[in-house]
């Protein structure tokens, strides 16, 4: 079946990472995905952002990185497996890194918009491709040695998120909404 892509945006749903498992996106299909992310609105046309594919032997790695961070920081089990975890039990995924672009045309804090514009363009163009998906951050994501370490960050550089994608096993179920009369303000004048 067939659905529109209001339909598609109405009833789309992340994927636990940890329930994600083979196949996952490669070729053509990853290129699609990839270039449908990156037709985000991009004020200036700066490209303020980049992607860095994350594969297997990549994974392990991080989790092992992960553990070795988490005990230098003293985070506790919970933090730290929960990290670990995100790298060990996914199959794929791709980290989405803000990188700045020097201009007085556009102010930073629309580089940030546009970098987490593509992430969730990201996840929807995984989702839409019939793969789960899911956009995950933690404290490794803000770790400046796990950063620079693990996926070689330039100091001015910032991950926007890990997005990880494969293969979903049953489709979540779903979850309350906003509630629109609590967030929507109307003004007439």
């Amino acid at each position: 079946m067939t659905h529109s892509p209001l339909s598609f945006l109405l009833h789309r749903r992340s994927h636990p990472a940890r329930l994600l498992g083979l196949p996952t996106p490669e070729g053509e299909v990853l290129t699609q995905i990839l270039t449908a992310a990156a037709r985000t609105p991009d004020h200036g046309k700066l490209e303020p952002f980049r992607f860095i594919i994350l594969e297997r032997g990549a994974l392990d790695r991080l989790a092992a990185l992960a553990e070795t961070r988490g005990q230098a920081l003293g985070k506790e089990d919970g933090p730290k497996l929960k990290a670990v975890t995100q790298f060990s039990q996914s199959p794929f995924a791709i980290a989405v890194v803000q990188v700045p672009r020097p201009t007085d045309k556009v102010p930073a804090i629309e580089q940030t918009y546009t970098a987490g514009a593509v992430a969730l363009g990201l996840v929807n163009a995984a989702l839409a491709s019939g793969f789960g998906a899911n956009w995950l951050t933690g404290w490794a994501a803000y770790d400046r040695p796990f950063l620079q370490d693990g996926l070689g960050l330039a100091p001015d550089e910032q991950l926007v998120g890990f997005v990880h994608i494969g293969t979903a096993g049953t489709q979540p179920s779903d979850r309350p909404r906003p509630d629109l009369d609590q967030i929507v303000t109307r003004m007439a004048q």
